[in-house]
């Protein structure tokens, strides 16, 4: 009997000790969930918050369940506004060169009149540089009209800048189907659109070919509705993007 008790009270011990290494793994899995779940719309900002998930569970600290990013805080239009270095998740010295170029940037569009037709936006992708394709472009047209040649040249100037930065110009357009001769689709419209106003751009000796590309994404990139007048006019544009770095 005594043999019998004994044995019954090693197997409950045996049977105790899978606890913690289950807690443990549930721990781990629990953590594994969060990080998926997080990575599904993954940028900068977020990789952060995902980097101190790690911290806390490895090292020690508040804990997965005690810590929450925070909301990414960007600066958009015309207006300055304050910028947290540390939700934008850029180095210092790269978002202030970037804040200066937007600076001359939105001296320019108060020179030229143009706060309707032109904004800016800084994020932790680079400084956004929105043109409304009326600035630029006759509808249904991809040739930058004459007039405003000058107006593009502007802008190259405001692209120079040292080191070189990669710039990503992309057309974009409403989803009006085109009915000309010249181009089938929106997708050829905004993808001419982009190209000739880069080439324009990089008439400018002063920046290097190699760090420009073009995009046309036709009308399926809208930052507005479609349904109304308005909305299709915003959805027109042509955006430069300038990386920062």
């Amino acid at each position: 009997m005594a043999k019998r008790e004994k044995y019954q009270e090693d197997m409950e011990k045996i049977n105790e000790s899978w606890l913690i290494p289950y807690s443990d793994i549930l721990t781990l899995l629990l953590a594994l969930f969060i990080v998926l779940f997080s990575m599904t719309a993954i940028d900068a900002q977020r990789f952060n918050a995902v980097s101190k998930i790690f911290g806390d569970i490895f090292h020690g600290g508040t804990g997965i369940l005690d810590f929450s990013a925070p909301e990414r805080n960007t600066q958009v239009g015309n207006k300055q506004t304050p910028i947290n270095l540390e939700e934008l998740g850029m180095d210092p010295e790269k978002l202030k060169k970037l804040q200066e170029i937007q600076e001359k940037t939105e001296a320019f569009i108060q020179r030229r009149h143009l706060e309707n037709q032109l904004q800016t936006s800084l994020s932790d992708e680079g400084l956004l540089i929105r043109i409304n394709d009326s600035v630029l472009f006759d509808s249904g047209s991809a040739t930058v009209r004459k007039e405003d040649i000058p107006i593009a040249k502007e802008i190259s100037e405001l692209l120079v800048s040292d080191p070189p930065r990669q710039v990503v110009i992309s057309g974009h357009t409403d989803n009006v189907p085109i009915h000309n001769s010249q181009f089938a689709s929106n997708w050829e419209l905004s993808v001419m659109r982009a190209v000739n106003f880069m080439k324009i751009i990089l008439e400018n000796k002063k920046l290097d070919p190699k760090m420009f590309s073009a995009k046309g994404y036709g009308e399926y990139q809208p930052i507005a509705s479609n349904a109304t007048e308005e909305g299709r006019q915003k959805n027109r544009r042509v955006e430069v993007l300038i990386a920062p770095d």
